[in-house]
């Protein structure tokens, strides 16, 4: 098949090729409707569409007008998109009640609130006007007050519009303190982007008390603005490694009634969290939270229930790691008081049952593979069930399976190799399937979720872009390390014979995974245009990568950098001895992490890399924050020696090939200052370079125009060098 040509606007362009089916996909609490974000002409701009689940009949909730766009959105709320790596405008919010046919769809212009779906639906609008920015709105489990916070407290109105706006926690406003907000590493590097959290009977609401007053400010300044001074110039409390976190503490309050004035709360006793992390709260049935508290160093995990009218905590069980403990989202309460949790004793995440003191019941799953998610638990009926996602079908794919909640044997529900993401109704009768590989874009069908059976597709009109570019798939494979510990690679091989001159696209950092049989590796479109170019483009999963357990993954604990700058080169050195690869002419690049990887590759290995874009590279890790880099690396006071032989600046002077640093200047997550010191480095040296900034560009490039001309400047610049 001939290996088409792929337009560099194209590559710069999203949603991608396939990419636009629904997201955000959610049944109602009567299982009645189907709702999501859909995005009919096929761009970034998202409506909230219904569909009737019995009648398959879709109706367009909310529209695209009137909802978010970039200009329209606070400081606040940019950052809070930024750490969920939110590109997409219109509407990009909606969150149902827990019990009740209300749901909330989250704009600039405030909260609209809607009641039912179809003719004789209401809606309204609160909470507009105001002063400042209302943040993490979610409504209460019954659907009659909605929660948000607003000016660093947490406050409550009727979700029906008759009452008004009343504060639910005192104290932080104008101290610098925030009430009800996580903060930046627990958005970024937790996965925790809510810091309020309401009881089942929404008489009570715990919240994170954060302070971090005590942390250094860093400056970022707008340098591209035509404004100076207020408005071009963004302080931030960033943790550095080794330096000091934000305070967490976490309080329990009783919602005031109508014109209650907020009464005091009751603090959680977790000495744990006076150096570690809130990392998880939930609920157990009988309203007392269940609560995650990660120690700093991350080798250790406490899972606490709390006593919402003392404040007592009692600890359920301890998770310790001689890796790291990678926290996760698959405790769930069940009937009677025990709870579903799930453990990497074994290297490999899987569930068990645990009492209602945390004594293990019975372990569910086992085996050389890990459960991901839990997507449904039926803990009463005639067959208790657990449904959940993972790779007992080899680490490449994703699959649900059941398995009987009072132990036995687990049965895969989905069919067809891939990944499948899912969505189970509350009854646990239906279940969405987003299933896609890399032979098809990802496919939306609503399944029975006794034996997978279909229902009917979801918004199936195929993306004509698909068939116009006419992707062919990368080839998936493995190849051995020099220890024989198999990496898993994709391989986009041109037309002809080769050996081929070959660009290796890297990330290569911990809880990440690049190489999956999913639509995302075809459309790799800078991948495809070199291919159409050529070239032989490379993906592996070095060791530190997910999906492989624990043995895998902390293969690079306290020394990053080194095994998978290693385990690449030995995945080019096998497949140049396959006749592909021609290692005189080797080029890398990538991003965040991957930008990491590009620059060492290219300082630590000159033999094997001629070129390298890094794109926002983290080059030393004593300047990324506290959560990430001591997780892997430790603090560098403990660990100096490992700092120093991580970071690129060590082994600039071996750089012989040509290097592009790319940046914006204001990434407020891998600051420029990363690329600054790498700059002075490559100076002292006499070392050149080629850089690309972006003077309105964070982690993330978000303009298309940015996006195209980047696109034009790395390819030409890895055509003139490999």
């Amino acid at each position: 098949m001939a290996i088409p040509h792929v337009p560099l606007e194209e590559v710069a362009r999203y949603p991608l090729p396939g990419m636009v089916q629904p997201g955000a996909l959610a049944f109602s609490p009567d299982d009645g409707h189907l709702t999501y974000l859909y995005s009919p002409e096929r761009s970034l701009r998202r409506e909230l569409w219904a569909e009737d689940v019995g009648t398959g009949v879709t109706t367009v909730v909310a529209g695209a007008d009137g909802g978010a766009t970039e200009g329209d959105l606070s400081l606040e709320e940019k950052l809070r998109r930024e750490r969920q790596r939110e590109l997409g405008i219109g509407v990009t919010r909606y969150a149902w009640a827990e019990r009740a046919d209300r749901f909330i769809v989250a704009g600039p212009g405030g909260v609209e609130v809607v009641d039912g779906i179809g003719p004789d639906g209401s809606r309204r609008t609160l909470l507009a006007d105001l002063d400042a920015p209302v943040l993490d709105p979610a409504l209460s489990p019954d659907g009659a007050l909605l929660g948000f916070v607003l000016d660093a407290e947490v406050h409550v109105v009727e979700a029906d519009g008759s009452g008004g706006v009343r504060a639910v926690t005192g104290g932080a406003r104008g101290t610098g303190r925030t009430n009800g907000l996580a903060e930046f590493v627990a958005q970024e590097e937790l996965d925790r982007a809510r810091g309020w959290w309401w009881s089942s009977d929404a008489s009570l609401i715990a919240f994170a008390e954060v302070d971090d007053t005590h942390v250094p400010l860093y400056r970022i300044v707008h340098q591209g603005s035509d404004a100076v001074g207020e408005g071009a110039e963004e302080d931030h409390r960033y943790p550095f490694a080794g330096a000091a976190n934000a305070r967490v503490r976490l309080g329990l309050v009783r919602v005031p009634g109508p014109g209650g004035e907020p009464v005091p709360p009751v603090w959680a006793d977790l000495p744990g969290l006076a150096d570690g992390y809130l990392a998880r709260v939930d609920w157990f049935d009988d309203g007392s939270p269940a609560v995650q508290v990660l120690d700093r160093s991350q080798a250790r995990l406490e899972l606490l229930r709390v006593d919402p009218v003392t404040g007592g905590a009692t600890t359920l069980l301890v998770e310790e790691s001689d890796v790291w403990v990678n926290v996760h989202d698959c405790f769930r309460a069940l009937p009677g008081g025990g709870f579903l949790w799930a453990s990497e004793r074994t290297g490999f995440r899987h569930l068990e049952v645990r009492d209602a003191g945390g004594a293990l019941e019975r372990v569910l799953t086992s085996g050389a593979w890990m459960v991901e998610e839990v997507a449904a638990v039926r803990g009463e009926g005639d067959r208790p069930t657990v449904w959940f996602t993972g790779t007992a079908d080899g680490p490449t794919e994703r699959h649900l399976y059941a398995v009987p909640l009072v132990g036995g044997d687990r049965q895969r529900v989905t069919a067809g190799a891939g990944t499948h993401a899912v969505v189970v109704d509350h009854g646990a009768t239906r279940f969405v399937d987003v299933h896609g590989s890399i032979d098809h874009p990802p496919r939306v069908t609503l399944r029975l979720l006794e034996d997978g059976s279909p229902v009917r597709g979801i918004a199936e009109d195929p993306d004509p872009r698909v068939e116009a570019l006419g992707l062919v798939p990368p080839t998936l494979t493995t190849v051995a390390a020099r220890d024989g510990t198999d990496l898993h690679a994709a391989l986009y091989v041109p037309d002809g014979e080769g050996p081929f001159p070959t660009v290796v696209a890297v990330y290569g950092g911990p809880h990440a995974q690049l190489v999956t049989d999913s639509w995302a590796r075809t459309v790799a479109l800078r991948a495809q245009h070199l291919r159409g170019l050529g070239y032989l483009v490379v993906s592996v999963d070095n060791r530190g990568s997910w999906g492989r357990g624990l043995a895998f993954e902390g293969a690079v604990k306290h020394d990053l950098g080194s095994l998978e700058v290693q385990d690449q080169v030995d995945a080019l050195r096998a497949l140049a001895d396959r006749g592909l690869v021609d290692l005189d002419r080797v080029g890398i690049y990538g991003w965040s992490y991957g930008g990491y990887m590009s620059a060492l590759c290219l300082a630590k290995e000159p033999g094997v890399f001629r070129a390298a874009v890094a794109g926002a590279p983290v080059t030393s890790w004593d300047g990324y924050d506290t959560c990430y880099t001591e997780r892997y690396m430790g603090t560098p006071q403990a660990n100096p020696e490992g700092y120093e032989r991580s970071s690129v600046m060590t082994h600039v002077g071996g750089i012989r090939g040509a290097l592009m640093l790319v940046h914006g200047l204001i990434d407020e997550n891998v600051h420029f200052r990363h690329t600054a010191r790498l700059l002075n480095a490559l100076v002292r040296r006499r070392i050149p370079s080629e850089l690309v900034l972006f003077p309105d560009e964070r982690h993330v490039p978000r303009a298309e125009a940015d996006r195209v001309f980047m696109e034009q400047r790395v390819v030409a610049f890895l055509t003139s060098h490999v």
